[in-house]
């Protein structure tokens, strides 16, 4: 691994960690095919289908990360824990049944969780989130799953256990996403580093088990067409993912700025092999996750309002705090929480945009307002700042003409 990945990695905080079908699940096959012997004559208990002791294996690798980082967990399984609870040989390929297979597993599966990380002397919230593309699609859904999502990180110190929400979603179901999902999961809360556990140990130039000869590729600088174009297709008969889906998630989180690496979740230790120097694919970061989410800001060619400040609002935000609402003048525009704003001073000079965090009515009723008034102000307990600072580019310090995208 290059050095700069390992000391991208090494000041790392916040970390993303995917675990795929292949991996916690027991071996299930699709497309009618039989399964193994032992998974075929089990009968139904809380957690057949699953591989309990593999997920034992990475609780305990997370527990010793989430010492030093926070830890969020996308897992799949939940439909391949529902098929075996059910008694099926092998997974279905219509929608609706897979949905109903999703709701019977998704408990199980999260139950396993439950019971792997409490096998650990050091007690670890886990939390359970299920997310659609929908979810992440939409501003003011996308901020409401990003503000759970952080307090359950920062305020509880907790594990956030993320899946789609296979009952209500189709599109992943039937292409398989969860590969993508933690991406887009990684950007939404600036993680520095996301882990694609599979089936496989990285990316190579041809499918391993077919071609012997295939060329396996340690880093990747660049997602190029050429590079896209050795995926194949899916490959597990449990998960229905496969490589492509991984590259594109790969260049999901590297242009947010979160170094992705992809390596087998089968091997006795996956995580602590990779901190030993283990066989993967490193695709590097294009920056840091801030600075990419401040570069998509300031790329933001319009803007739905705009928010007048006073001048200790702008200094305040000159030296990289929130604007709050006491320092607020004056609101324009018809804007929606989540909506991208712009940041005047008095002399109407753009000094920043930002996602607001309220809506242009809501804004106007808490103008000049303290943190413990709005409240009153509102009827009811809102956030305490108009846009975060995670949220928001300054273009212009106040005592400056220059412009820096800072």
């Amino acid at each position: 691994m290059p050095a700069k990945v390992r000391q991208q990695l090494k000041s790392a905080r916040r970390i993303v960690i995917k675990v795929g079908s292949h991996t916690v699940c027991s071996n299930m096959v699709a497309n009618g095919e039989a399964a193994d012997s032992d998974t075929r004559d089990a009968s139904p208990s809380l957690n057949i289908g699953l591989n309990i002791e593999a997920c034992k294996r990475i609780a305990s690798q997370i527990q010793e990360l989430h010492k030093n980082y926070e830890v969020l967990l996308v897992s799949s399984g939940s439909v391949a824990a529902g098929a075996m609870a059910r008694g099926l040989t092998a997974i279905p390929h219509d929608i609706p049944t897979k949905q109903a297979l999703a709701a019977l597993g998704q408990g199980r599966l999260m139950r396993a969780w439950e019971d792997a990380f409490s096998e650990w002397k050091d007690h670890i919230s886990l939390a359970q989130v299920l997310l659609t593309h929908d979810d992440l699609a939409d501003r003011r859904r996308y901020l409401n799953s990003r503000q759970t999502l952080l307090t359950l990180l920062n305020e509880y110190k907790a594990i956030p256990v993320i899946n789609e929400n296979d009952t209500v979603a189709t599109d992943e179901l039937r292409y398989g996403d969860n590969d993508r999902l933690a991406a887009r999961v990684a950007q939404m809360v600036m993680a520095d580093g996301l882990v694609l556990l599979s089936d496989v140990d990285g990316l190579y130039s041809a499918d391993p088990h077919v071609d012997a000869e295939a060329e396996h590729f340690p880093l990747v600088s660049e997602i190029t067409e050429e590079i896209l174009a050795m995926a194949g297709a899916t490959g597990s008969a449990v998960g229905s993912g496969g490589m492509l889906t991984k590259l594109q998630a790969a260049k999901i989180a590297t242009h947010a700025g979160c170094v992705t690496i992809v390596a087998c979740g089968a091997v006795e230790h996956p995580l602590q092999s990779l901190a030993d120097g283990g066989k993967c694919t490193v695709f590097p970061a294009e920056g840091t996750p801030a600075a990419a989410r401040k570069q998509w800001l300031a790329g933001i060619l319009v803007v739905s309002g705009e928010l007048r400040i006073d001048d200790g609002a702008a200094r305040a935000l000159a030296n990289g705090s929130s604007l709050l609402p006491v320092g607020l003048v004056a609101v324009s525009g018809n804007f929606r929480r989540g909506d991208v704003v712009s940041l005047v001073n008095a002399a109407g000079v753009e000094l920043g945009r930002g996602l607001a965090t309220y809506t242009s009515d809501e804004a106007t009723a808490i103008i000049g307002c303290r943190s413990e008034q709005i409240e009153a102000r509102l009827g009811y307990c809102g956030k305490s700042v108009l846009v975060h600072r995670d949220d928001l580019v300054v273009f212009q310090k106040p005592e400056s003409g220059n412009v820096s995208h800072d």
